[in-house]
């Protein structure tokens, strides 16, 4: 007769691989308690790591480092200060607060951000997104398509098409509006880099501020509407609540960017007489054309602590709205 089964064998033969899967549990858990939450161990983790951390500390720690170390010598492009720099401190940062020339490109610079990054691109930026909201499709893609184009072109091919709009001589504005040798450029510096950036620069705000409008809900903006609340009530009540940190967001990056870009180099070489000669170009100049590197590295570094506080008032704000 076959050997029968009985009830308490099948109970007992899944328990007993109850102490397995206890094994595998307790693995895991010791596994997730010590931050290997993949199961790679320490060592293949460290090695997918590794090749990230050596590009950053190749392009990004090793660069701040030497900036910081030469911007305590007076090292020089040529001349004996290249091959045997001397160690003078803080007299490079002491120079550098005491020339009219960077209180000048200081000045510019913040003129610059405003005109270009916190007025320019913003208020266009959202303008534009605000406007492709009343769009159908094909309209409101066409115009996305040539504000993005303005963005992806090279800076090179940019600043060439500027220039030929603004030459005072064959100039394409001088042609449209009947003025004729009107040289923009050197008449108008400041103005001629604010715009162009702006028109550069613009396409990252339009598409951050099209993504915040669509996150608003069509119901409040109904319901406003219905109360006879006007374009002007619904973005003061309505729409400028919800895209607030989008807002917030927006200023802080295109305000760094606008404040470390070399562009309009470009299109005006900082002229004339340094009337655009803003922070980026004048570092360039006094680094590599006047051959003070290490006075260029000390101004480098002024523009990374004034990147850090501006950068810090945005992020409070920020806070203390989540708050």
């Amino acid at each position: 007769m076959a050997p029968t089964r009985s009830s308490t064998d099948v109970i007992a033969e899944p328990t007993a691989a109850a102490p397995a899967a206890a094994v595998g549990a307790g693995r895991r858990r010791r596994l997730a308690d010590d931050g290997d939450v993949a199961g790679l161990g320490r060592a293949r983790a460290a090695a997918f790591v590794a090749p990230s951390l050596v590009l950053i500390g190749v392009f990004l720690v090793f660069p701040a480092l030497w900036t910081l170390y030469l911007g305590l010598t007076n090292y020089r492009l040529t001349g004996s200060a290249a091959l045997h720099p001397k160690f003078v401190g803080i007299q490079n940062y002491l120079s550098a607060l005491s020339d009219d020339r960077f209180a000048n490109s200081l000045v510019l610079t913040l003129v610059f951000v405003f005109g270009s990054a916190v007025i320019g691109q913003s208020v266009l930026g959202f303008s534009i997104a605000w406007l492709a909201t009343r769009l159908n499709t094909s309209v409101r893609a066409i115009m996305e398509f040539f504000v993005l184009l303005a963005w992806i072109i090279p800076s090179s091919v940019t600043t060439f098409l500027w220039y030929a709009l603004l030459d005072g001589t064959d100039g394409t504005l001088n042609s449209i509006l009947g003025t004729a040798h009107m040289a923009w450029l050197l008449q108008y510096p400041m103005q001629c880099i604010i715009v162009f950036n702006t028109w550069v620069g613009t396409a990252f705000s339009m598409m951050l501020f099209s993504s915040a409008l669509a996150s608003v809900p069509p119901s409040q903006l109904e319901t406003a509407r219905m109360a006879g609340a006007g374009t002007l009530a619904q973005f003061r009540d309505v729409i400028f609540p919800h895209i607030r940190g989008h807002a917030l967001t927006n200023t802080l990056l295109i305000t760094l960017w606008t404040f470390n870009t070399f562009t309009p180099y470009l299109l005006t070489a900082g002229g004339p007489d340094d009337r655009s000669n803003i922070l980026p170009i004048f570092i360039y100049r006094l680094a590599l054309n006047d051959g003070a590197l290490g006075q260029g590295a000390a101004i480098s570094l002024i523009m990374i602590v004034i990147n850090l506080v501006i950068a810090t008032v945005y992020l409070r704000l920020l806070k203390e709205r989540k708050k």
